[in-house]
């Protein structure tokens, strides 16, 4: 079955989800699809939303005061975005962004009011995807101040190639993602430039106009084993 026919029954049931979201709320849901670049969410605006990501991968980062940016991780299925602020009633805490052709459940946060405070399944089901992520979110800030930004440049951009698409095959990462990728590991383009200069010369990628390719993935991963955004 094609991505883009599956309803919503076919990802409660793929996921176990009938087992942890109370009945009453299943007619409030409704599937949403973002394209890579499309952001479901961006930090310090209103949070009425939960997002189930069902399908495809996205990136979750902060912005400061400054405007810098710093990618905390990403993430794949089953997550939640939106759920620290429904229980904290707070505006939203992160920018999240499809990184890939994402596919996602949504229901607001007033008939989680009306039909899931009082669902011991349900409520067990939020607290440990919460939990996860703040162990994830240790794990991410430790990764950014313990590790160099080699290891960090591979993890990103082995992250950002969309294992599903004829451009990932080619291992090709276009020039506008290139341009977030400093910012979003925590250093300056000038570094970066330099990391990359560095594995043009050992033939880890190739340097074009439009962006860079990856020549040799096996030994990035290998780089970028000993930390990761992934989770």
């Amino acid at each position: 079955m094609e991505e883009k026919q599956r309803t919503i029954k076919d990802y409660l049931t793929d996921f176990g989800l009938l087992k942890v979201v109370p009945e009453e709320i299943l007619p409030y849901m409704s599937l949403s699809s973002y394209q890579p670049g499309e952001w479901v969410c961006s930090q310090g605006e209103a949070a009425d939303t939960l997002y189930f990501l069902v399908h495809g991968k996205i990136k979750i980062y902060t912005t400061s005061s400054e405007g810098k940016t710093l990618v905390l991780s990403f993430k794949t299925p089953l997550d939640l975005v939106g759920d620290i602020e429904y229980i904290q009633r707070c505006e939203t805490l992160n920018t999240v962004e499809a990184v890939t052709p994402v596919q996602m459940l949504a229901v607001q946060y007033r008939w989680l009011d009306r039909f899931g405070d009082q669902n011991a399944a349900f409520l067990r089901f939020m607290l440990d995807i919460i939990t996860k992520k703040f162990f994830m979110k240790s794990s991410s800030l430790s990764f950014n101040l313990l590790y160099p930004a080699e290891v960090r440049l591979a993890s990103y951009l082995l992250s950002v190639v969309d294992d599903g698409t004829e451009e990932a095959v080619n291992s090709r990462i276009k020039l506008e993602i290139l341009k977030d990728a400093a910012g979003m590991i925590g250093v300056s383009y000038r570094h970066m430039n330099r990391i990359l200069s560095q594995w043009t010369e050992a033939g880890l990628v190739e340097r074009e106009l439009d962006g860079i390719t990856l020549r040799n993935r096996e030994e990035l991963k290998e780089l970028s084993k000993y930390g990761s955004y992934e989770s």
